[in-house]
C-alpha cells in the first residue's frame, strides 16, 4: 500500500490537470431560424378608364373641336309662284357652303341670292332689299374677280321642276355681327336667269324667299 501522503498528491494532480487541461463544455446549440422576405411595396393603383382616356400622357386633355356652325332655312313662295324649297348654310375654310334644293320651280337656269334683308313679308319679297354686297363690288357671277357676296350663280332646274346647286362663298361667313354674315339677311330664288350684267344679272322677279336665322 502507498503511503497517505502519495494518494493526497496524486488526487491534487488528477484535479489540477482536469482544472488546466480539460475540454471546455461545449455551447448550447442555437436552433436555425428562417429568413424572413422583405416586405413587398404595394404597386400605385391604375387609373380608371376615364381618367386614362382624358389624360393618357400625363398632361390635359386636349378639348374637343367645335362642331361647324350651320344654318337651315326654308324657302318659302312668292310672286304668286308654286316653288317650295329649302337651303342649308355650312361654314367652311374660306368661306360659306351654301346648299339649295327647290321644287315647283320653272324649267332651266334660275337665280339664287342672298339679300341684305331678312325680311320676307312682302309678297313680292321686295322687303328683302337689294343683293348683300358689304364690300360695294359690282354684281358678277360666282367666278368673277368682282361679284356681291351674295351672288351665288344659277341653279339648274329639270323637266319636273326640281334643281339642286351647291356652291362655297368665298369670303362669306355665319358669325353674329361680323360684317361678311350671311345672318339676318335672305336667300331669294329669281324667275329667270342670272346672265351677270348690271347691276343685278336680270334675273326677274323674286319667286322663293328664306330668312338666314340663328346658327346652330
Amino acid at each position: 500500500m502507498k503511503p497517505a501522503h502519495s494518494l493526497s498528491l496524486l488526487a491534487s494532480f488528477a484535479l489540477a490537470v482536469a482544472a488546466c487541461g480539460g475540454s471546455p463544455e461545449p455551447a448550447p446549440a442555437v436552433p436555425d431560424v428562417p429568413a424572413q422576405p422583405a416586405p413587398e411595396t404595394p404597386a400605385a393603383p391604375a387609373p380608371t378608364a376615364p381618367e386614362a382616356a382624358a389624360n393618357p400622357e400625363g398632361g390635359s386633355a386636349a378639348p374637343a373641336a367645335a362642331a361647324p356652325v350651320t344654318v337651315e332655312v326654308p324657302i318659302e313662295a312668292r310672286t304668286n309662284s308654286k316653288l317650295k324649297g329649302s337651303a342649308t348654310f355650312a361654314e367652311v375654310d374660306g368661306g360659306v357652303k351654301v346648299t339649295v334644293n327647290v321644287s315647283g320651280a320653272p324649267k332651266g337656269k334660275i337665280a339664287v341670292h342672298v339679300h341684305e334683308t331678312g325680311d320676307c313679308s312682302a309678297p313680292d319679297a321686295k322687303s328683302a332689299g337689294a343683293h348683300y354686297n358689304p364690300d360695294n363690288h359690282p354684281h358678277g357671277l360666282p367666278d368673277a374677280s368682282a361679284r356681291h357676296l351674295g351672288d351665288l350663280g344659277n341653279i339648274e332646274v329639270k323637266a319636273d321642276g326640281t334643281g339642286t346647286h351647291e356652291i362655297v362663298a368665298k369670303g362669306a361667313s355665319l358669325k353674329q355681327g361680323a360684317p361678311n354674315s350671311f345672318l339676318g339677311r335672305a336667300i331669294i330664288v329669281h324667275e329667270k336667269q342670272d346672265d351677270g350684267s348690271q347691276p343685278a344679272g336680270n334675273a326677274g322677279g323674286r319667286i322663293g324667299c328664306g330668312v338666314i336665322g340663328q346658327s346652330k
